[in-house]
């Protein structure tokens, strides 16, 4: 071990975590939501199990239409449950087709743009920062904002839903039932952080 008492180095001060453990542990857990979609692509969704997606509309790659992109500005959230087509998943991004107020659109997503993901099936969630340069002055650092979508009706964000809102989140599940009971698993890559 490198450091002296209480994880100080020799210069007194805290170690500087060169191998940046906060960013192999998020590549780490989008690979997650990548097999997740992978499974879906290749079987279809099984059981109960469906999918709230957050991700920032404004980072590069993400394609949406026009009318889609004014409407969410910064933040959006998809539901992967009954009506989706067209499903692929590569290795930086995924593509999928899903109606909205009754018209089909395309949909490309870099998973570097994930904000959340939430199953409520089995109140599995993670969450995830996203960090990339704008272009237009603005600040790199995201804020949270309360603006969502889903296909053809309101859905809570990713991060809401997996801390168990309630509410929106029981009519975008579409009236399947009983969801899960308990308090949700979320993954939160602050965890693993130094204060």
């Amino acid at each position: 071990m490198t450091g002296g008492k209480d994880g100080m180095n020799k210069g007194g001060k805290p170690p500087v975590d060169l191998m940046r453990y906060d960013l192999l542990a998020q590549a780490a857990l989008r690979q997650v939501v990548r097999l997740a979609l992978m499974r879906v692509e290749k079987d279809g969704l099984p059981g109960d199990h469906h999918f709230f997606i957050s991700f920032d509309v404004r980072h590069p790659g993400v394609e949406l239409s026009d009318r889609l992109r004014k409407k969410y500005s910064e933040e959006m959230t998809i539901v992967i449950q009954h009506q989706f087509w067209d499903l692929h998943v590569h290795p930086e991004h995924f593509e999928v087709g899903l109606s909205f107020d009754g018209i089909p659109e395309k949909l490309v997503i870099p998973f570097e743009a994930v904000k959340g993901f939430f199953d409520p099936a089995v109140q599995f969630g993670l969450q995830f920062e996203v960090a990339w340069e704008v272009d237009e002055g603005d600040s790199a650092q995201e804020q949270e904002t309360p603006e969502s979508g889903a296909a053809d009706r309101a859905a809570p964000s990713a991060a809401e839903a997996a801390k168990g809102a309630t509410g929106p989140a029981e009519s975008a599940a579409e009236g399947d039932g009983d969801s899960a009971s308990g308090t949700p698993k979320v993954v939160s890559l602050d965890a693993f952080r130094k204060k």
